[in-house]
């Protein structure tokens, strides 16, 4: 069984991981396409826009 702690610790690195992909997400979209909107669409993609960012650039 899980301890309380390891538990709380876990959720805080995943909400954590999940804001810092966003952000880096929001950054790299508004440096490459110089607009809000889609700087908006791909935080809210996240993780997923970086990836694909990595691998397609």
């Amino acid at each position: 069984m899980e301890d309380k702690n390891e538990v709380e610790i876990v959720e805080k690195t995943v909400k954590t991981g999940i804001t810092f992909g966003s952000a880096l997400a929001m950054v790299i979209s508004y440096a490459n396409w110089h607009s809000v909107g889609w700087a908006i669409l791909h935080g809210l993609m996240s993780w997923v826009y970086v990836i694909y960012y990595v691998l397609r650039y």
